[in-house]
């Protein structure tokens, strides 16, 4: 037998399209039913025959709530529910209005519809197919156990802790908050807002899923970012909370629980026992979007309400953390990359040469750069146009990034030069490295997004720290003035840097007076 559900009605009211398409893609069979007049008689009910293949208890009653729908009606459509179908759950179906009329009337919260008898309230139509299926999991019978909804998803962002809360919970509510200012990744947002809410709320385990940006044809999947087992932290951290941090672990896929699931799909906090264990999912709301939920489990009593409050009224500054992390981090990213070619720009490069410089003078290693400029680019820009050189550069991006390691650095460091960063290498191998990459230049046919097949070559300018340099200036400046030589001798050629730097310590540091010879010991590429 098919399944069904009852619409109940406004007989001026066509039920929305959004509502019996999603029920229709679920393979659920809608039978709509007008609402009666107050004091009307009982219409008598279908028959098993007159509706073929079809149950005769339904699986649920649906009735569709307007914004400023009129109190008495929805009380005659529960009445009506509740006497021709004793024992189905009832279901709310918010519908959703547009202009005017949408910013003008205001909605029944879920609180309120629960009390007046709603089992489950489905704020989008795309809600629906994940509570029916709850439904049917436990039947509907008597014994009909649905989750605990504790509250559905509402635009107003006004949540706050409960008015009787600790000092001391509420300071460290307060530290949680300020905590997750400009972090600019989510996974240590994620870490941090778990090991603040450890402290407040106890739990077995408390993960944080988010869902997927992969923006295929695939629906967008639940992904575990950060999970805190506050057991297996370190004992006297009570304290101090971010050493909870210590504990994280990782989530396989598919781990979440059916609380979690629930929430995600958008029916507000979940209080469900699952396997002998009390979970609690909070969604993780910023704006309209749903990010993904907060869950915590133990074994122990259920969640309390006063720690539902809590952790709702944390929720939103978490999801903004959350969300803030993103635009945190790839405005960083954005700051560090050219527009054009998606390499790292010169701002990069120069903090990536410091921190490698740093290293090398802790374990007494070496750092190359090489300095490349393309041979006689502007002929192609006068001959073809600024369009046809942008996507030239964009092509030598690529040629350069198959050539070097995943430890190297690339960065576009002006018009059509180039610096390669190559940590631990002496100077030697770094002159193999420009040979290779001279070659491949060489034997490259750019396009220039026309199918032109133009041909390119390259100078080089190498220099190694501390051989040629002690500073990333003097190494950059050095590789540079090495690749106008390569410029000089007919191009398409590799120099190396003529000039050798010795570091001398003076009462711990380096002697501004440094002294500079000359070498001619490498012998360039040609």
């Amino acid at each position: 037998m098919l399944r069904h559900v009852i619409l109940l009605t406004d007989a001026h009211e066509a039920p929305a399209f959004e509502l019996i398409e999603a029920l229709r893609l679920a393979g659920v069979r809608t039978l709509i039913e007008g609402l009666r007049e107050a004091g009307a008689a009982r219409a008598p009910r279908p028959t098993p025959e007159s509706v073929d293949e079809i149950s005769e208890l339904p699986l649920a009653v649906l009735y569709e709530v307007v914004p400023g729908a009129d109190m008495v009606e929805i009380q005659g459509a529960i009445e009506q529910a509740t006497t021709s179908w004793p024992g189905t759950p009832l279901i709310a179906c918010r519908r959703q209005l547009s202009g005017f009329h949408g910013q003008t009337y205001r909605s029944l919260d879920g609180a309120t519809l629960k009390r007046l008898g709603f089992r489950a309230i489905a704020d989008k139509a795309a809600q629906l197919p994940a509570i029916l299926h709850e439904i049917e999991g436990h039947g509907a019978t008597g014994d009909l156990k649905l989750p605990d909804i504790v509250s559905a998803p509402e635009k107003s962002s006004a949540t706050q802790l409960p008015a009787r809360i600790k000092s001391s919970s509420l300071r460290a509510a307060f530290e949680l908050v300020s905590s997750l200012h400009f972090i600019g990744d989510q996974s240590s947002a994620a870490y941090t807002a778990l090991a603040g809410l450890a402290p407040l709320v106890q739990a077995d385990r408390w993960t944080i899923y988010l869902f997927s940006e992969d923006k295929g044809p695939e629906p967008a999947t639940l992904e575990p970012v950060a999970s805190l087992n506050p057991d297996d932290a370190v004992a006297d951290a009570s304290d101090e909370w971010r050493r909870l941090l210590m504990a994280g672990e990782t989530m396989p896929l598919g781990s979440e629980s059916k609380a979690t699931k629930l929430a995600a799909a958008g029916m507000g906090t979940i209080r469900k026992l699952e396997h002998g264990e009390q979970f609690l999912a909070v969604p993780l709301v910023c704006g309209e979007r749903i990010l993904g939920v907060l869950e915590g489990n133990r074994r122990r009593r259920a969640f309390r309400k006063a720690e539902i409050e809590i952790l709702t009224a944390l929720s939103l500054p978490v999801a903004s953390a959350l969300a803030n992390a993103v635009r945190i981090g790839e405005a960083e990213r954005l700051s560090q990359t050219d527009d054009l070619t998606k390499l790292h720009n010169a701002r990069y490069l120069r903090q990536f040469l410091l921190n490698e410089i740093r290293r090398a003078r802790r374990y007494g290693t070496s750092v190359a750069a090489l300095f490349l400029d393309l041979d006689d680019f502007k002929r192609v820009n006068d001959a073809h146009g600024h369009l046809a050189g942008s996507h030239v550069l964009m092509e030598m991006a690529a040629v350069i990034l198959s050539s070097i390691r995943d430890t190297d650095a690339v960065a576009r460091y002006g018009g059509d030069e180039f610096v390669i960063v190559l940590p631990d290498t002496q100077i030697d191998l770094a002159g193999t490295v420009a040979e290779r990459i001279r070659e491949k230049i060489s034997r490259h046919q750019f396009n220039a997004g026309r199918n032109l097949k133009l041909s390119l070559t390259a100078s080089f300018g190498v220099a190694a720290f501390p051989l040629h340099a002690s500073s990333p200036q003097q190494l950059i400046a050095s590789a540079d003035t090495a690749m106008y030589e390569a410029k000089a001798a007919n191009k398409n050629c590799i120099r190396f840097s003529t000039s050798r730097y010795r570091e001398r310590k003076v009462s711990g540091e380096l002697n501004s007076g440094t002294n500079m010879t000359e070498h001619d010991d490498a012998k360039p590429f040609s």
